[in-house]
């Protein structure tokens, strides 16, 4: 069995050897395999998941607190996935499939009504890879001068988080967001999200516009919220501290208006004039 022993661990992440071990007996956390000759062994993700046990230890929390929270966030992203996370919902939101005109055209929409009327919203963007971000990148820098934290995945060579610009995040090659697309904003007055799944068949089609996704978009501001608290976590991956930062801004906002029909017809009214284009 190949793993890490407990000293690396240490070295890792700061935290002695015998609290590691404390923290085992005490509150089960973190889980090592077992070698045949009874040593512990720990996993990259037993490292990632005490780095951010540490994280949230500087927000304020209290070790039995940070271990549960620490805990959950891995359990939410075993699947990396935000189309996933909506999909296996108790109450998912109903998949359709839509071209890439279509999903282009939902999702200038809702930038579009962001920029005209969100205050202070977490925008979360997903986009594949890196080249058709950046084709979108000054939009993402205008959403990230007022917002609270802007959030996009890609596959960026390297971490970018830069005070004021949006956050870039590097997807790995098997993550399961590497083949969806993603547009997710949750601020106090407006929520929506688009988010959608490429399957096998369509990717590489030479022809944009045959391509098709299986898409779910709402404004539901609970459903929005799950998918902006899964980026975050999703985020914590790469940075520990950003998803702790992420994890207690989400825990202190208020939802948007239960009743979002004028949402619902200004969002509606700009999908058509982008489709009618």
């Amino acid at each position: 069995m190949k793993g890490l022993a407990i000293k690396d661990v240490a070295e890792r992440t700061g935290i002695a050897p015998g609290t590691i071990r404390m923290w085992e007996q005490r509150y089960g956390f973190p889980e090592p395999e077992r070698a045949a000759s009874g040593y512990r062994l720990y996993s990259d993700e037993d490292v990632a998941a005490l780095k951010r046990v540490l994280a949230l230890r500087e927000t304020g929390l209290s070790v039995p607190a940070a271990v549960e929270r620490a805990r959950a966030a891995a359990g939410a992203t075993d699947r990396p996935s935000l189309f996933g996370a909506l999909a296996t919902a108790e109450a998912p939101v109903q998949a359709r499939r839509l071209s890439k005109p279509t999903l282009l055209a939902i999702s200038r929409a809702i930038e579009d009504e962001t920029m005209a009327r969100a205050a202070g919203p977490v925008v979360i963007g997903a986009f594949q890879n890196e080249r058709n971000y950046r084709v979108v990148e000054q939009r993402y820098r205008e959403l990230a001068r007022t917002a609270d934290a802007v959030l996009v995945f890609a596959d960026f060579a390297e971490l970018q988080h830069r005070p004021g610009e949006p956050i870039e995040i590097p997807l790995a090659p098997d993550d399961a967001l590497g083949n969806e697309w993603a547009v997710v904003v949750d601020a106090p007055g407006y929520s929506a999200c688009l988010l959608a799944w490429e399957p096998p068949e369509s990717q590489g089609l030479p022809d944009d516009a045959d391509r098709r996704f299986e898409a779910m978009w709402t404004l539901d501001p609970r459903i929005v919220r799950r998918a902006a608290v899964v980026g975050g976590r999703l985020a914590g991956r790469a940075d520990p501290a950003l998803g702790a930062q992420l994890e207690e801004l989400m825990a202190e906002r208020p939802l948007a208006a239960e009743q979002p029909a004028p949402g619902l017809t200004a969002l509606t009214n700009r999908m058509i004039d982008y489709l009618d284009a």
